[in-house]
């Protein structure tokens, strides 16, 4: 009786020891990455995976070593029922615990969209598609739902104007309305609340100040000419002169082909500010903070009209004789 005792002792010892040395053998494992070489795998984990097949396919990229023990660490430790989908980027020099962790944690990789200034919603959309993000449709369909401008807070039809150019970083399945809301919510956090007081002195509504600092921004070549562009405009308005600003017809014609015509400038459409008085209905493009700022800090100037001095500049004139005589020097090289 007294050996049956020590030999089940015996084996019970054994077998502890046994699963001593297992825990502390896949503990190792999870502490050491496969590679010291820091290279770089995005990971798709695909909704209802199963973990053995993730396993298998971090193994096959070489991003661990032995795909058993690293299914048995995430039994032992519960992450192998709570991976969570997503883009994941993932490195053999990352240790088998630091990568469970990373993918049941659901810090996915985020891939980055830079959006720059005075890009117009088309071009917005084209560049989402392009970075592998939503269809270009699905973008267009999300700008220019009207309900959902004015749920943030846009009193306009569309978004355009409002999708403030930025760098962003997104995961790879967001969402078209998801990018719409971000760009939207960082205008609203960069129009500071002094900026709405400005507006209400300077007669003008929040979205005939984005409506102006788009038309700016589309004129500007050189960024210290935004106030002296802006203060042309504000006289223009006040002395209820026609804009006559390119970007806007631009803007209003389908399919412009690059050439601008004076077929062009005689054609009536909303945004030809050639035949309009006032303002546009709306912004022709989504403009930065500076363009903004100077729609509603024009400089103190008696400015009247501007023509570009094809080196990024523009020469600006107080009358129509000085314009003319500008027009003739800088276009017609006379």
């Amino acid at each position: 009786m007294k050996k049956l005792s020590l030999i089940i002792t015996a084996v019970f010892v054994l077998i502890i020891s046994v699963l001593i040395w297992v825990y502390l053998d896949i503990q190792n494992y999870a502490d050491n990455p496969a590679d010291t070489e820091h290279i770089d795998h995005l990971v798709v984990v695909k909704p209802g995976q199963q973990f053995h097949s993730l396993a298998k396919g971090l193994h096959e990229k070489g991003i661990i070593k032995n795909p058993d023990k690293f299914k048995l660490f995430a039994r032992i430790k519960g992450y192998d029922k709570n991976i969570k989908a997503g883009e994941y980027n993932l490195s053999p020099s990352m240790t088998p615990g630091d990568i469970l962790e990373t993918i049941v944690s659901g810090r996915i990789h985020l891939r980055k969209l830079t959006i720059p200034e005075g890009y117009s919603l088309r071009q917005i959309a084209r560049t989402v598609a392009a970075e592998g993000f939503a269809a270009e449709t699905e973008v267009l369909e999300s700008a220019t739902d009207p309900d959902l401008a004015r749920f943030y807070g846009v009193e306009a039809e569309t978004f355009e104007g409002y999708l403030y150019p930025e760098t962003y970083y997104f995961p790879k399945d967001t969402t078209a309305e998801n990018i719409i809301s971000a760009m939207v919510k960082r205008f609203w956090l960069v129009f500071k609340p002094e900026w709405k007081e400005q507006a209400k002195t300077i007669g003008l509504s929040i979205h005939q100040v984005v409506t102006l600092a788009s038309i700016i921004e589309k004129e500007t070549g050189a960024g210290f000419e935004r106030p002296l562009i802006s203060s042309v405009f504000h006289n223009r308005l006040k002395r209820k002169m026609r804009l006559e600003s390119d970007p806007t017809v631009i803007y209003g014609i389908n399919d412009f082909g690059g050439n601008l015509t004076r077929k062009h400038l005689a054609e009536p459409t909303p945004y030809n500010t050639y035949k309009i008085k006032g303002l546009p209905p709306g912004p022709i493009a989504n403009t930065g903070l500076k363009s903004i700022e100077a729609a509603l800090y024009p400089a103190d100037t008696q400015f009247l009209y501007f023509v570009s001095k094809k080196d990024g500049t523009h020469h600006f004139s107080t009358n129509l004789k000085d314009h003319n005589e500008a027009v003739r020097k800088y276009q017609l090289r006379k």
